[in-house]
């Protein structure tokens, strides 16, 4: 590990003896990313936890637009144990924990009712990654997942990089993974933003503005597993092809709000052409006027609107209640391994995975 940069005096508050810990004989840091304009990231290598994004509002006025943690004790033992974090091997939900791959059957570690979620109980995102800070405003992590590693076949070799853009405000995840045989792989980062800051209490997200890139989306049953259909938003409240507040319509009686508590689903993003970096989402908070832009590579992207927060606490004795975040997963489709007409989710041992998601934030006046 490496961590040449300081981290002391950081516009976050965070300490880094906070972060300094051995966890199974791997160290824990602090690391710190920023750029000319002032936009500050601050991150840890153990489940690559994003611990603060600081950005300013209209009035110029920087505040953390991530539900964050100021130690290393409350990362690991968040309730929310993906907040913020690197997710894989597999991102979302497989049906029961299991799915077949040329014909060999592989059985997951359940963690969410009867699925499997966002790789296991120990997956990605509570292991302790190799970092690398590399510049004032790029960390490279790294990680190897052994075969069979919460029931995925093959060895996975994972590097991946957090970079904090130079001349724009703008966080941008790069994945890049390998493989010694086939098996299945969905990263993604599980950022909870609220663009109005994190207080005690954090605010409501139901005020954010969102528009979504997306004329379809995949519905889900009353465990969160997609039901296979591709489904027009058109007509319906998924449709966030204009801007709507997200409180909106989220209590509404429609079914699939009703099995998501909320919204909790996968869009079909509406792509240029297949791997292209396209806009995805926009984000709007109308009082600070902070706006988030999300770009990917991605065929989907998860929107997730933290129903099932519950107020626990985090950095600096803010508090995190229901709907206080919305997230923008870029991933492939939930239970993609088993469903065959989704695109696949398949990485085969002489092609390379990879992915590129990028959060860019300003200003509406």
């Amino acid at each position: 590990m490496n961590n040449t940069f300081p981290t002391d005096g950081n516009i976050s508050g965070l300490s880094r003896k906070d972060f300094q810990k051995d966890i199974k004989n791997k160290g824990t840091d602090l690391f710190i990313l920023k750029n000319k304009l002032g936009m500050e990231v601050a991150v840890t290598n153990y489940g690559c936890a994003i611990l603060s994004i600081m950005v300013p509002d209209k009035n110029g006025k920087y505040a953390n637009v991530v539900l964050g943690h100021d130690s290393i004790d409350h990362v690991v033992q968040s309730p929310e144990p993906f907040l913020n974090t690197t997710i894989g091997r597999y991102g979302n939900r497989i049906a029961k924990g299991k799915f077949t791959l040329f014909g060999e059957e592989h059985e997951l570690t359940v963690n969410n009712g009867p699925n499997s979620l966002h790789g296991g109980p120990t997956g990605f995102h509570a292991r302790v990654w190799d970092a690398t800070q590399i510049d004032e405003s790029t960390i490279l992590f790294n990680y190897t997942s052994a075969d069979g590693e919460e029931g995925f076949p093959g060895k996975l070799e994972v590097e991946m990089s957090y970079r904090v853009e130079e001349d724009i405000n703008a966080l941008t995840i790069e994945y890049r993974a390998t493989t010694d045989k086939a098996t299945v792989v969905n990263l993604t980062n599980h950022g909870f933003f609220n663009l109005s800051g994190i207080a005690k209490p954090t605010p409501s997200v139901e005020n954010h503005i969102v528009t979504i890139n997306a004329d379809f989306y995949t519905p889900i049953d009353e465990v969160s597993i997609p039901t296979g259909e591709i489904a027009k938003v058109e007509g319906t409240p998924m449709d966030f092809r204009t801007p709507h507040a997200i409180g909106e319509r989220i209590n509404e009686k429609f079914q699939q709000l009703v099995f998501g508590s909320g919204y909790d689903h996968c869009y079909v993003l509406n792509k240029t052409e297949t791997g292209s970096l396209d806009l995805a989402a926009t984000c709007k908070d109308p009082e600070s006027g902070r706006v988030m832009e999300v770009y990917t590579t991605e065929a989907g992207m998860q929107i997730y609107t933290g129903n099932w927060l519950n107020g626990f606490e985090g950095a600096h004795g803010a508090t995190f209640p229901a709907r206080s975040a919305v997230c923008f997963e870029a991933q492939c489709f939930p239970d993609t391994p088993n469903k065959p007409h989704f695109p696949s989710a398949t990485l085969l041992p002489d092609d390379e995975y990879q992915q590129i998601t990028v959060y860019k934030f300003g200003v509406e006046e």
